[in-house]
C-alpha cells in the first residue's frame, strides 16, 4: 500500500513539448466538463427539480431493509406512513394515513400503553390504482419483520411488540434455537409458531389496524411516523403478483433475510406517496421520479424530480452555477466556495440528533481483505484479525485524534465534541463525562501496553475507510493518520476512499478494519442511539464483528433493555449514565462530532421544510419553483 515515487521530469522551454501536453490536457478538462455540464445557463424549468449529492445512490428501494440515506432519500418521495411529523416538527406527529393519532384520551391508546389502534384512512390510492386498505398496512408490517433482513430496521418493531430484536429470537421464543446457518434447518412446526406469534401483535379490525405491545413503548408512535423508511406502507396484492410473500403461513420462511438485491422492492416501488419511481440508473447513481396526480393530498407542484451523485464537488458547483442543477450537496469545510455565488440561498445551523463515529472492528477476515490490515499478522506490515479487540489499541487512536482542531477548522464549527454516542440534544445524557482529548503521551502510553509491547516494537499497517465524495470525514482520517503516525515511526495508516455500495458490502461482511459512519435518530429517543451502538444485535455490532457482539452482550444489553422499560426518570437517567460511562471507558469506538447541517440551493427554490427525523435530504412534496 506504499506509493511508488518517480523522477520529476524536467519541463521543455516554452513552446516545447511540455506546454503543448498541458494545453493538450486543458482542452481535454474543458471538452469533458462541457459533456457533463452545460456551459451556459440553464433554461428555468417550473416543474422539474434536480438534486446533485455526492455520497453515492441508493442500495435498496425496500423499506424493509432500507437503513441508509441515499435509499430514504428515494423510498420517502414514494412512499406514505401512518402518521407524519407536522410541519418537520419532531414534537408535532399528525396523522397520514391513519385518521387520527392514538392517544389514552381519545379511547385509541390503552391505559397501560399496550394496545393502539389506528383508523385507516379510505380512498386512498396506490401509484399502481389498486385501494389501500387496512389488510395492506399489516402485511406491510409482517412482510418486513419475517424477512428481516441483516443489518435492516426491523428491530424497531421486534422490540415494542415482542421484546426482542430479531426473528431468530422469535424462532427462539418458539422453541427453536437461533444459530441456525440457514432458515430450511428449522423445524417447519417451529417456523409455523414463530409466525404465529408475529402475526398475533398486528390485527385487523374492520377498517382499523390494531398493534399489541409486550411492554409500554412511548416512542412507538415515532415509528411509525414519516422520517424513516421502515415504515412505509406498501401494497399486498401488488406485492403477491411480483412475486413475493402471499401471506401464507407456511410459506414465510422463503423470503427470510434474502440478500437486498433478491428482495422484491429491491429495485421496484409502488406506494402512496407523492411520486412514482420512473427508473433507477444504478451505474449512473441517479434516480428519476414523475408526479403521482391521484395522490390523496392533492399533486405536488413538481412534476419530476431527479436525484443524481457526482462525487467531483466542482462539477456539483458548476451545475448549481450555470441552472443545471437545483440544489447539491455541499461539505462544511466547503460552503466558503458556494456562498459568494449569485442567485445561491445556504441555509445554515439546521440541528441534528446525529453522531458521526470512528468504529474499530473486533474480529476482521484476514483473507480477500489485504489491501486493508495487509500480512493479517503483526509484523509491522499488517495488523492480525484481532488488532482492535485489544482496548489499549482503541484508547491510543482515541487519544490519538484532535477533536478540536477538527471541529474548529474543518467542520468550522458546525457542531460540538460528543461525550459518548448518544448526542446531547437527547435526554439522560451526562455532559459532564470525561472524554477523551488529543493527548500524544496517553495515545504513546496505550500503545506501549497494547499485545503486551509487540506493537510498539514492531509497528503495524493498517487501512481506515472513508465514503467518497465525503472530504469532512477524509479530513478526519488524515488528522488521525498523521497523528498516530507521529507517535511511532514503526506505525503506518492509510485512508482509503472508497465508493459508498462497496463500503456497505464490507461492512455487512464486517470486513472493514476502522470506518467512519454517521447515525442519524430514527426516533427521537435516546433509546434509539443506545440500540444501534451498543447492543449485541445493534447495527454497528454486526459491522465490527463477533469480538463487539461477545462483549456486547456481557457489558451493555442487560442495561440496553433495562432503559426502555423504566418508567421513572431518575431510574432511567441513572441506567443511560452508565452505559454512557462503559462505552466510553472500553473505547467501543470513538465519536468525534454531533453535528448540524445545511443545505445549498438556488434562491428560486421554495416551500423548503427541514426536519431532522427527515431520512431524506428533501421533501419534494412540498416544494415548489419560483424565479425573482
Amino acid at each position: 500500500m506504499s506509493l511508488s515515487h518517480s523522477r520529476q521530469a524536467i519541463p521543455e522551454r516554452k513552446g516545447g513539448k511540455a506546454l503543448k501536453t498541458k494545453l493538450f490536457s486543458l482542452l481535454i478538462v474543458l471538452l469533458a466538463l462541457s459533456l457533463s455540464v452545460s456551459v451556459f445557463a440553464a433554461p428555468f424549468d417550473p416543474e422539474t427539480f434536480v438534486y446533485v449529492g455526492g455520497a453515492g445512490g441508493p442500495q435498496t428501494l425496500d423499506p424493509a431493509s432500507s437503513y441508509d440515506t441515499a435509499s430514504g432519500e428515494v423510498i420517502h418521495q414514494i412512499y406514505d406512513n401512518l402518521f407524519e411529523y407536522v410541519d418537520g416538527e419532531l414534537d408535532n406527529i399528525g396523522p397520514m394515513l391513519a385518521t387520527e393519532v392514538p392517544t389514552v384520551a381519545n379511547g385509541l391508546m390503552s391505559e397501560d400503553g399496550r394496545t393502539i389502534r389506528v383508523p385507516i384512512r379510505q380512498g386512498v390510492k396506490f401509484h399502481s390504482g389498486a385501494t389501500l386498505t387496512a389488510e395492506d398496512v399489516r402485511y406491510s408490517f409482517l412482510r418486513g419483520m419475517l424477512a428481516d433482513p441483516a443489518g435492516g430496521p426491523m428491530w424497531m418493531f421486534f422490540e415494542p411488540l415482542l421484546g426482542v430484536q430479531t426473528m431468530r429470537s422469535v424462532i427462539e421464543m418458539a422453541g427453536g434455537s437461533g444459530d441456525f446457518a440457514a432458515i430450511d434447518e428449522v423445524d417447519p412446526t417451529i417456523l409455523r409458531k414463530a409466525y404465529d406469534l408475529v402475526a398475533a401483535t398486528i390485527e385487523v379490525d374492520g377498517n382499523d389496524i390494531v398493534f399489541h405491545l409486550v411492554e409500554p413503548y412511548p416512542p412507538f408512535i415515532n415509528i411509525l411516523a414519516k422520517g424513516g423508511s421502515w415504515s412505509a406502507i406498501i401494497c399486498k396484492d401488488w406485492m403477491v403478483a411480483n412475486g413475493d410473500w402471499d401471506g401464507n403461513p407456511d410459506t414465510w420462511a422463503k423470503w427470510y433475510d434474502l440478500a437486498i438485491e433478491d428482495m422484491t422492492l429491491y429495485d421496484h416501488a409502488n406506494g402512496t406517496g407523492p411520486f412514482k419511481l420512473e427508473t433507477w440508473d444504478k451505474s449512473g447513481a441517479q434516480v428519476l421520479f414523475s408526479r403521482f396526480d391521484e395522490y390523496w393530498q392533492g399533486p405536488a407542484s413538481l412534476k419530476s424530480v431527479v436525484i443524481k451523485n457526482i462525487p467531483e464537488l466542482a462539477t456539483r458547483q458548476l451545475m448549481l452555477r450555470v441552472g443545471d442543477a437545483d440544489a447539491i450537496y455541499v461539505g462544511q469545510e466547503d460552503l466558503p466556495q458556494v456562498r459568494s455565488m449569485p442567485d445561491v440561498t445556504v441555509i445554515d445551523g439546521l440541528p441534528q440528533v446525529t453522531n458521526t463515529v470512528l468504529f474499530y472492528s473486533f474480529t476482521i477476515p484476514v483473507e480477500g481483505n489485504e489491501d486493508l490490515v495487509g500480512s493479517g499478522k503483526l509484523d509491522g506490515n499488517g495488523i492480525p484479525s484481532d488488532f482492535f479487540a485489544d482496548v489499549n489499541v482503541r484508547k491510543a487512536f482515541n487519544y490519538s485524534f484532535d477533536y478540536e482542531a477538527f471541529l474548529q477548522e474543518v467542520a468550522l464549527g458546525a457542531g460540538v465534541t460528543p461525550v459518548g454516542p448518544i448526542p446531547q440534544s437527547l435526554p439522560y445524557v451526562n455532559t459532564e463525562q470525561e472524554y477523551y482529548s488529543n493527548n500524544p503521551a496517553k495515545a504513546a502510553e496505550y500503545f506501549k501496553k497494547a499485545f503486551d509491547g509487540e506493537l510498539w516494537e514492531k509497528g503495524f499497517e493498517v487501512g481506515i475507510v472513508y465514503n467518497t465524495g465525503n472530504n469532512t470525514r477524509k479530513t478526519a482520517l488524515e488528522i488521525l493518520e498523521y497523528n498516530v503516525e507521529s507517535i511511532n515511526p514503526k506505525f503506518k495508516v492509510n485512508v482509503i476512499g472508497l465508493e459508498w455500495a462497496t463500503v456497505l458490502d464490507k461492512l455487512r461482511s464486517a470486513s472493514l478494519p476502522v470506518f467512519v459512519m454517521g447515525w442519524v435518530m430514527d426516533f427521537p429517543d435516546t433509546h434509539n442511539f443506545a440500540v444501534p451502538f451498543m447492543h449485541s444485535t445493534g447495527t454497528f455490532a454486526g459491522y465490527c464483528g463477533q469480538g463487539l457482539i461477545d462483549l456486547a452482550k456481557v457489558e451493555f444489553d442487560g442495561l440496553v433493555e433495562a432503559g426502555i422499560k423504566a418508567t421513572d426518570p431518575v431510574e432511567r437517567e441513572k441506567i443511560y449514565f452508565e452505559l454512557q460511562k462503559r462505552y466510553v471507558d472500553l473505547a467501543v469506538g470513538m465519536p468525534f462530532m454531533e453535528a448540524t447541517t445545511h443545505r445549498v440551493m438556488r434562491d428560486w427554490v421554495k416551500g423548503f421544510i427541514y426536519s431532522p427525523a427527515y431520512s431524506a435530504q428533501y421533501d419534494y412534496y412540498t416544494i415548489f419553483k419560483e424565479q425573482k
